[in-house]
């Protein structure tokens, strides 16, 4: 039997080694396209692309995962049964069920290590991707000049060039605007040529300006309304400007370590309470708020001053206006009521959708994890139905298969964060449909069902039509005895 059970993992560790890459690549590549105009233009180095590529693919290790799962098994039994291993096996009086046994405690052991990893590993490699991909959006765009337009990048200065020589050092006609000091654009340089070039590793831009003037327009501190204009010419003139906005500036991950997708299950757990609480009080305290609104008698001689208390009955009838402050003063009091119970239903709805989000975090480290198990439950069983191994069939039912799950998923946990279902209803939903299906092909499996054969569908296709025909003759041959001779 070990020899047996080497045969079924060796046969199967190849396609899910091959299938988990694959899997994992094109996501990753969904990730890259999401967030694609964050990174180009910017100037970046190649380890901060490779840095970005590194946790981007820790992050779909875990649904990558589980497609690899689903892919290796029906490539893998696909395979044993098209080359007839799984006939031999079975005439050897080893039933499929024992033949599954290897690879389900292999499935078995994947759930234990992608909820480790989606627990462990995967916040922190969310917590450096994203506070790095922060710093990256914030970055400005590479330095770079566009003849015959002004140039903002530089914070202080506008910037314009005429013309651009090959070398990218020299130009013609430069133009500079400093609005450095917050005063306009009271101070102009002009050139006829220059040249520029980077210093201290790229930290400072230098430029270096020929035949050229300065105009300024300053202002006498006794006399506002009096301007007055300096002009100096300079033949060489050299311009330093800082770089240092261009940089990339790492924040602090700290800022980032709350956001759900970076905690555990222990922190989202203790997230969810601490949220639930917080609803809890702010719906206390609204009720504290609006009650002495509603707890308030009249006074004849406070009433004009919205101070309403008094033992005394008053005759609304003949006292007009008298009655037209209580109502005056009941339709503010209804307003404010209104206004204020609003605001604090959407607070509380936030507060809420809050604590739903940190929920379906908690259970979809879970759910998903599981989930490799139901894969390998719906993957095995197909593959040997099918009996079709290679990266042709398998491959197109393992993708409908997960679409369907992951349209499942996605629709559930949209319903679970809006409160129309339960959350763990919603997030379990995809292996509560799966399961099922999964001993289902299981038990059709191991009576050898032939469901997903063409040759099966051909022979029931055949078996309707002479059903069909024969039920047709029978009903012309009684219209034919109905005829009167």
């Amino acid at each position: 039997m070990k020899k047996i059970d080497k045969l079924i993992l060796n046969s199967f560790l190849g396609p899910f080694v091959l299938t988990f890459l694959v899997s994992a690549f094109i996501f990753l590549i969904q990730y890259l396209i999401k967030y694609f105009p964050d990174l180009v233009g910017k100037g970046l180095s190649a380890d901060v692309y490779l840095e970005l590529f590194f946790y981007f693919s820790i992050n779909v290790t875990p649904i990558a995962l589980t497609l690899a799962m689903l892919l290796s098994s029906l490539i893998s039994f696909g395979n044993l049964g098209e080359h007839f291993e799984l006939t031999a096996i079975k005439s050897a009086g080893i039933s499929l069920i024992r033949t599954l046994v290897p690879i389900f405690i292999f499935a078995v052991l994947l759930c234990f290590v992608a909820f480790f990893i989606n627990n462990n590993v995967v916040p922190k490699a969310n917590l450096k991707a994203f506070s790095l991909l922060y710093d990256v959006r914030q970055k400005k765009p590479t330095f770079e000049f566009k003849e015959g337009a002004f140039y903002n990048g530089i914070p202080g200065y506008s910037i314009k060039v005429n013309k651009k020589y090959e070398d990218g050092k020299s130009m013609r006609g430069v133009m500079i605007y400093n609005h450095s000091a917050g005063r306009g654009n009271v101070e102009l340089i002009i050139a006829d040529s220059g040249q520029m070039y980077m210093v201290n590793q790229e930290r400072y831009l230098i430029m270096e300006l020929f035949n050229g003037e300065s105009l300024s327009e300053m202002v006498e501190n006794q006399k506002p309304n009096k301007q007055q204009f300096v002009r100096n010419a300079f033949q060489q003139s050299k311009f330093v400007f800082s770089m240092e906005s261009f940089n990339l500036q790492h924040t602090q991950e700290e800022l980032f370590s709350s956001h759900k997708i970076m905690r555990n299950v222990n922190e989202l757990k203790r997230d969810v309470d601490s949220l639930n609480a917080q609803k809890d009080t702010v719906s206390k305290s609204s009720f504290r708020s609006i009650k002495p609104f509603y707890n308030f008698a009249l006074k004849n001689d406070t009433i004009a001053k919205g101070q309403i208390y008094t033992s005394k009955k008053f005759d609304y009838k003949q006292d007009t206006t008298l009655r037209n402050n209580v109502l005056r003063y009941a339709a503010n009091s209804a307003r404010s009521v209104k206004s204020y119970i609003t605001s604090q239903k959407e607070r509380i709805d936030y507060i809420r959708k809050e604590a739903n989000g940190y929920d379906i975090e908690w259970h979809r480290k879970f759910s998903m994890s599981f989930a490799c198990l139901v894969m390998f439950l719906i993957g095995a069983p197909l593959g040997s139905i099918i009996k079709k191994g290679g990266l042709g069939v398998p491959v197109l039912i393992a993708i409908v298969f997960f679409i369907v799950y992951y349209i499942i998923t996605i629709i559930m946990e949209k319903y679970a964060k809006e409160g129309l279902i339960d959350i763990g209803v919603g997030m379990w939903m995809g292996n509560l449909v799966y399961l099922p299906v999964g001993i289902f092909f299981l038990i059709q499996a191991r009576n050898d069902s032939r469901i997903l054969e063409t040759d099966y569908f051909v022979v029931l296709w055949g078996k309707f039509t002479r059903i069909f025909r024969k039920k047709n003759k029978v009903v012309f041959q009684n219209k034919e005895k109905a005829e009167p001779i």
